[in-house]
């Protein structure tokens, strides 16, 4: 299926829909910045359909684990909107305040949490990449694989239908991350979807076990 990605030319926003028929704004921007006064431009990619064998889950039918898809998530405490914020908010939680009644967030902590999209808190977090925690790179599989198990855990909805991919292999079908997807070249690691097996893998021995 060929769709048009259309990307916000707001230096600010940078938000992206991918959609048959052209937008008339930018829904990131929520409406602020239209069409009329050249916000919008578009690149054209490609979506792999879902197979007998893969399942491409960045936007198609399986949308359910993407971190962007909209399902909250009570994570360390805290209540977010997305799998997305809860991630890119453990990059800075080490500056956190710890050992008082409900703990205090850091300000990139507060901010990311408080993100009107999951969009707007990856730009926040890449803003404030310097103050991300220095092992980062070293922990983040962990830290995205242990979101993902609670995602499952508090919505029956998204283990209902990882279950139902089956044996079919899980890729992001991201066209831009080569790490969580499979990239521009389709050769990436494809880590997102690795993390959704193995998580899948695991429902499947606790149901087998009872």
């Amino acid at each position: 299926m060929t769709r048009t990605l259309w990307i916000c030319a707001n230096g600010n926003c940078q938000g992206e829909v991918l959609t048959t028929v052209k937008p008339n704004f930018c829904p990131y921007c929520r409406g602020q910045v239209c069409l009329a006064a050249g916000g919008i431009v578009e690149e054209t990619v490609n979506r792999k359909l879902d197979t007998d064998t893969q399942v491409f889950f960045y936007e198609q039918d399986f949308y359910v684990l993407s971190n962007f898809s909209a399902f909250t998530l009570n994570w360390a405490g805290w209540r977010f909107d997305t799998s997305e914020a809860a991630y890119h908010w453990e990059k800075f939680a080490h500056m956190n305040e710890v050992g008082i009644v409900g703990g205090h967030e850091c300000h990139q902590c507060y901010v990311i949490r408080r993100a009107e999209s999951a969009h707007a808190a990856f730009k926040i977090a890449e803003a404030n990449k310097a103050a991300r925690r220095p092992d980062w790179d070293e922990v983040k599989t962990d830290i995205m694989r242990a979101i993902l198990r609670a995602k499952v855990n508090q919505h029956e909805y998204v283990r209902r239908k990882l279950l139902a991919t089956g044996d079919r292999e899980l890729i992001e079908d991201s066209w831009r991350d080569d790490f969580w997807g499979w990239g521009p070249n389709r050769d990436g690691q494809n880590m997102l979807g690795k993390l959704w097996m193995e998580i899948r893998a695991e429902l499947r021995g606790s149901r087998s076990a009872t």
